[in-house]
């Protein structure tokens, strides 16, 4: 057989194969892009109207741009005429299940804490978060990890297989976040009249609830200072809200303290220190 007579019989055969293409990638095309571009926002639109929590709204519309694709390619290779590649060997699919299989573990023991975590109503988009000594923003929950975005705006990918199962703490999961703030005093000062200055600043700002009302105790004795704890609960609360708030309540107290000739200069371990719970709204 001469070269012409082999590029005689290549060139339909390579023409027939442009041809399929072209059909799969027009049949692909004319299914991905309305399910893209038209039903995905239309389906957007109706999970908003439903006000349906962001974590759970964004994992459905991921699934749905997942089942498109899957289905365009499918569809189009189908209409193209690839039928030996969608069914392939019995023997061929088992193998590549079988390596998949090994291969993909981690992928899929992440998927399925996903599925956990998405599921669970601790975990929200936007949510402040705080593991293992990392802390920051939920910013989207993925099928095989999640991104938290740091307070330094830097993001960290995390597995989510870590968060299922480490201790996650929410802070923002219940209706209210307590703050505790330790003050140390001299033991020549008055207790009472600091109780009273702590009180009255927590009452008097805007962003602390009255209901659990603030709280002032005796937390100590240092070896130069009593320490006096002051707790008192933010509504709605988040860590802006919480770091603002704190620091305009210390501001406030450290002012009215040295006008009253109150020394919060003594040596304490405790001295103007800070922490913070979550607490339900009918807790005290």
């Amino acid at each position: 057989m001469t070269a012409s007579q082999v590029t005689a019989e290549l060139i339909p055969k390579y023409v027939g194969l442009l041809a399929q293409i072209a059909e799969f990638l027009v049949v692909a095309g004319a299914l991905y892009l309305p399910g893209r571009y038209v039903v995905r926002p239309i389906v957007g639109w109706t999970l908003d109207r439903w006000e349906l929590a962001p974590t759970l709204e964004r994992t459905i519309e991921k699934l749905l741009g997942t089942v498109t694709f899957v289905a365009a390619l499918v569809v189009g290779a189908w209409a193209a005429g690839f039928t030996g590649f969608l069914g392939g060997s019995a023997l061929i699919v088992a193998a590549l299940t079988l390596a998949v299989g090994f291969a993909a573990q981690d992928v899929l023991s992440n998927f399925v804490a996903g599925v956990f975590i998405v599921q669970d109503r601790n975990f929200n988009i936007d949510d402040w978060i705080e593991w293992d000594g990392n802390a920051g923003f939920i910013d989207d929950i993925g099928f095989r990890v999640t991104r938290v975005r740091t307070f330094d705006n830097e993001t960290i990918t995390v597995p989510n297989t870590e968060l299922a199962t480490e201790a996650v703490t929410n802070r923002m999961s219940n209706d209210t976040l307590r703050i505790s703030t330790t003050f140390g005093i001299g033991y020549a000062d008055d207790i009472d009249e600091t109780t009273r200055i702590l009180l009255d600043a927590a009452a008097e700002h805007d962003d602390i609830v009255a209901d659990p009302e603030p709280s002032v105790r005796v937390a100590g004795l240092a070896e130069t200072a009593i320490d006096l704890q002051a707790r008192f609960w933010i509504a709605d609360p988040d860590r802006e809200e919480f770091s603002v708030t704190r620091s305009e309540y210390i501001r406030t107290v450290t002012e009215r303290c040295r006008d009253a000739g109150i020394d919060l200069s003594t040596t304490s371990q405790h001295a103007i220190s800070g922490d913070l719970t979550v607490e339900d709204v009918g807790e005290a």
